[in-house]
This record gives structure tokens, C-alpha cells and sequence, in this order.
């Protein structure tokens, strides 16, 4: 009887701990692996450009200088925009990343060391971006997350290379009436699109930490531009597009929408009227 009796208690005993473990880890948040934090889902470039097309079939306006383009290219009369020196480049639009892949892709020891696995086909050893690519399944996604790309175009794009983001009061416009600037390594863009920076800056370092995305230099331009400059319900408005496609939010969007309406807006200039 006395057998029967202590068996009872231990297997209360054990009951009573797994519940309490249970309890406990439901109490605890919920963690993801770093990367889970951005995109898991899309996992070529190729593949979110061509989804990226898509998503701007209703609102195709360049991001840097507000020009309307379509499949026949880019009209400069309807943002004035005038190319700067390389005319061919200027006429099509390039997806570009606003953190430039250079920005986070330096933190990746195959861009900055190669690999092993890193050889052309006359065994000669590469690095860079191409490397990374090759051998980096988070800086594939971290490439390829839509939250981070916009329309650009071609010539802006180039020149712009990975040059950080900045003020230059004393340096003039070179792209005609684009109100962006590009000069002594630096990009200013203009104010319609300075919120939509700072919060895309602020999702990738808050997405992929520890990859060096914010300095310490930008990080107060960066939280006085996010709060000047609400996002607008077309950056609501695709931030939830990309969500539904990509399966996570940017919480700077949709945490600071100061926007009283909620629904699709009507179209219109994406980020602002060039």
C-alpha cells in the first residue's frame, strides 16, 4: 500500500513539473533566429526584382526623382529630369537598394576574404559580392528583401554606388528639376522620400543586427528624419503589400503611420508628387 501511495505522489510530482515547464515557456516570448526577423521567403534577387515590378504596376514613379515610367522607359517631362552624362543609363529603370548591398554585405567573410567554394572555372579564386552570393544563404534574403528596393533610375543608381546618405546644403542639383543630389561621395535625396529612407535604414539594422548597417554617424539624422517625415499612405500602402508577400512587417511603417486614412489611396505619385 505504502508502494502504491509514494508512486502516486512522485507521478504528481512529475505531472506538476511538466505543467510548470509548460506554463513557463508559454509565458516566455516567442525568439527567432536572427535572420528570421527580415526575409526568409525570397531567396534570389532576380526573383524580388521581378516581383518588385509587379507591386509598382499601379504606382510607377521613380523613387530619387518621381519620374512616371512604363515598359518603353522613363519620361523625363514628367518630373524634369535632365541625365547627367550617361543618357543610355538614365532611360531605364534599375531596382535599387536604398542600403546599399555593399553597406551590409562587408560584414559577410566571403565578400571581404572569398571561400573555398569561390572559383571560376579556371580555379581562380574570387570575393566580393559575387562570392557571398555564392556561399551566403542570409545575404541572398538580406539581397532580396523587398522592403529594402525601390525604382530608380539607371544613371542615379550608378552614381549613386554605395555612397552613404547625407546632407549637401552647398552642393547644387545635377539631374535637371530632381531635387536629389549626388556629390563628394555623398547622396542627399529629397525630402519626400528622407522618412521612407530613415525607416528602410531602421528595419534592415533592426532586421539583420550586428551587420553594421546604421553608424553611429547617421543614426540621429536617421530618428530625426523618421520623425519629421510620416510615412504617407502610399508607403503604408506598400509596406502591407510587401507583408503579404514577403510574411514580415516592417514595425517602422506600421508602428509610426500617422495617417487618419486607412484604405488603398487612390493613385497617385509613389512617396509624394515629383
Amino acid at each position: 500500500m505504502r508502494e502504491k501511495v509514494l508512486w502516486m505522489i512522485v507521478s504528481l510530482l512529475l505531472l506538476l513539473s511538466l505543467v510548470w515547464s509548460l506554463l513557463q515557456k508559454e509565458s516566455e516570448p516567442k525568439k527567432f533566429p536572427q535572420e528570421q526577423l527580415g526575409n526568409t521567403t525570397i531567396e534570389h534577387f532576380d526573383e524580388a526584382k521581378r516581383i518588385m515590378k509587379k507591386l509598382y504596376a499601379d504606382r510607377p514613379y521613380t523613387f530619387y526623382c518621381g519620374c512616371h515610367f512604363n515598359e518603353a522607359g522613363i519620361d523625363f517631362s514628367s518630373c524634369g529630369f535632365k541625365p547627367y552624362k550617361d543618357l543610355k543609363r538614365a532611360q531605364r529603370v534599375e531596382w535599387e537598394h536604398i542600403v546599399p548591398a555593399a553597406d551590409f554585405g562587408r560584414a559577410f567573410p566571403a565578400w571581404r576574404q572569398g571561400d573555398p567554394r569561390c572559383r571560376d572555372r579556371r580555379g581562380k579564386a574570387f570575393k566580393g559580392r559575387s562570392c557571398a552570393k555564392l556561399v551566403s544563404v542570409v545575404f541572398n534574403r538580406m539581397e532580396s528583401d523587398l522592403y529594402n528596393l525601390v525604382p530608380a533610375i539607371g544613371e542615379v543608381n550608378g552614381m549613386r554606388r554605395d555612397y552613404p546618405v547625407g546632407l549637401l546644403p552647398d552642393s547644387p542639383p545635377i539631374f535637371g528639376q530632381c531635387r536629389t543630389k549626388i556629390a563628394r561621395g555623398m547622396i542627399e535625396p529629397r525630402e519626400e522620400v528622407r522618412g521612407f529612407i530613415a525607416r528602410s535604414y531602421k528595419y534592415m539594422n533592426d532586421s539583420y543586427r550586428g551587420r553594421g548597417i546604421i553608424s553611429a554617424k547617421n543614426e540621429k539624422l536617421f530618428e530625426a528624419w523618421d520623425k519629421q517625415y510620416a510615412p504617407n499612405p502610399d508607403e503604408v500602402l506598400r509596406a502591407r503589400r510587401i507583408a503579404k508577400i514577403q510574411g514580415n512587417i516592417n514595425r517602422f511603417v506600421e508602428g509610426t503611420a500617422k495617417i487618419a486614412q486607412r484604405e488603398e489611396p487612390k493613385k497617385r505619385t509613389q512617396h509624394g508628387k515629383p
